[in-house]
């Protein structure tokens, strides 16, 4: 069973995710410190809330550079998945620079934020093996992703304007929706994600 470290920054959906990934097959940890990761097989960085809001609280807890730096698996939810760009929009926030980029505001949303089930269009990756194309997923977000490579664009949908829905680069993957609130089909994402990290610790 592979260990999954959680990073509790102060604004995450521990609770759901830790269910989730733990239905998923996996053996959870919520970390507060990067020397609580230790031997983890992949980490989730999950996040409600505003990108400078968990930026301040990273770097106060000293997780930046140990996220920037890490080799394995990492899977970013709404804002976690924001958090791998350069700069956040939205309060003006250098943000982690795992991916070129930026967070920018959906301007042409009929109301923000957008709360809700989109059918999402997805790619071939590994995070929707199984996954029936056009499912729904559900989404709590005023800001979206906008890479500078778009063949790091994996998923996109449409809500007032077509936007990405998940990015990947190498080992990072990230999801602008919530796989924990997302019924079967977010489940089986925690589940890719859980399988992901199991192929990367026995590949090492």
């Amino acid at each position: 069973m592979s260990r999954i470290a959680v990073v509790d920054h102060g604004a995450g959906n521990l609770v759901s995710i830790a269910q989730g990934l733990a239905r998923a097959g996996a053996n959870v940890d919520v970390v507060t410190r990067p020397a609580d990761i230790g031997d983890a097989a992949g980490i989730v960085l999950p996040g409600v809330g505003t990108t400078g809001a968990a930026m301040e609280r990273l770097t106060d807890a000293d997780f930046v550079a140990p996220l920037q730096e890490w080799p394995r698996p990492l899977l970013g939810i709404c804002v976690g998945l924001q958090l791998f760009f350069e700069h956040s929009e939205e309060d003006g926030t250098d943000a982690l620079g795992l991916i070129d980029g930026r967070v920018g505001k959906l301007e042409s949303a009929p109301l923000l934020p957008h709360i809700g089930w989109n059918d999402v269009a997805l790619s071939a990756d590994p995070i929707f093996a199984g996954i029936e194309a056009g499912s729904t997923f559900y989404f709590v977000h005023s800001y979206a992703v906008v890479p500078e490579d778009p063949d790091v664009i994996i998923a996109t949908t449409d809500y007032g304007e077509s936007f990405v829905a998940a990015a990947r680069s190498g080992s990072r993957v990230g999801v602008q929706f919530h796989p924990e609130r997302s019924g079967a089909a977010g489940l089986q994402i925690l589940s890719n994600f859980v399988a992901e990290c199991e192929r990367s610790r026995d590949a090492a």
